[in-house]
């Protein structure tokens, strides 16, 4: 399939904003806006990441597959697909290997162009074999669209055609590219407090925009923990409401780093590469 073909439908999302000069702007709409840019955003930080990718805590089979459905609906592909990627990044971090390495890649490359590629479509579910015994994660990974179009509509019905283009067009966008940030920005700008492997740096201004994700450098040392800001001035929004969900009783196990590793004296945490084909190493979730 030609590039230009595989690209229209990200590109005609990023047009469909335009339709803001028509349709005007409400206070409905701005509410959709930024209500389902931060639900969406947590269904990518919590879920996607540090749920199905790096198994941080754990959940019910239920919530799981709400977590799933809400990554969904940021039109980013399917949990597995996005976990099996992330895995592979963190393998082969700012090496030739690495998918999306700005340092390997470039800017663009690295924030965008490799979702464009026609070469990293498939899912590889050997690297996340724990998740492939869930039927109804499969299917949602190969129906990942489902949720984003059941969200567009709802923005219609509530807010209209502005509510449509505003609430969800140009969350969408918005999403899109503050998630982008993490592979663009993450490890190009910002301080490193450990010498990691690579090249990761804890960036403030993306993890305002990703409710903690800018806590790259951290989340390079120590990859395990459900907190990506390790102190309190470290502002988690996803951490502090996994937090809350623990109080509910809908999330449990919450993993931290121990002190030794928080501290940047501690022991330099650098994962262990798996044997071609296999999958990297998790803990089991018991869900």
């Amino acid at each position: 399939m030609p590039f230009w073909l595989r690209s229209l439908p990200f590109v005609s999302v990023h047009l469909a904003c335009l339709a803001i000069f028509l349709t005007g702007v409400g206070t409905v709409d701005l509410l959709l806006c930024a209500g389902f840019y931060f639900v969406r955003m947590f269904g990518i930080t919590a879920g996607y990441h540090r749920y199905f990718s790096h198994r941080t805590y754990k959940t019910s089979r239920a919530f799981q597959f709400v977590l799933a459905a809400l990554g969904c609906s940021a039109l980013q592909k399917g949990p597995l697909w996005w976990s099996a990627h992330h895995r592979h990044h963190h393998k082969y971090s700012d090496t030739a290997e690495d998918v999306h390495s700005p340092i390997s890649g470039g800017f663009w490359w690295s924030h965008l162009g490799w979702i464009l590629s026609s070469d990293y479509d498939a899912t590889n579910y050997r690297v996340v074999r724990d998740w492939t015994r869930y039927p109804e994660l499969l299917w949602l990974n190969r129906n990942h669209w489902i949720p984003g179009i059941l969200l567009a509509v709802v923005c219609w019905l509530i807010g209209g055609w502005s509510g449509l283009v505003v609430g969800f067009f140009v969350s969408t966008v918005l999403l899109y590219h503050g998630v982008f940030t993490v592979n663009s920005l993450c490890h190009v700008f910002g301080k490193r407090r450990y010498e990691t492997s690579d090249k990761s740096r804890n960036n403030l201004f993306v993890a305002l925009i990703t409710l903690g994700e800018g806590w790259h450098n951290n989340h390079h040392h120590y990859q395990s923990s459900a907190n990506q800001g390790f102190f309190w001035w470290e502002i988690d929004v996803s951490y502090y409401i996994i937090r809350g969900l623990e109080c509910c009783g809908l999330v449990w196990d919450v993993r931290t780093p121990p002190e030794n590793k928080r501290s940047p004296k501690g022991q330099i945490a650098v994962a262990v590469p798996s044997p071609p084909g296999e999958p990297v190493p998790c803990p089991e979730s018991g869900t």
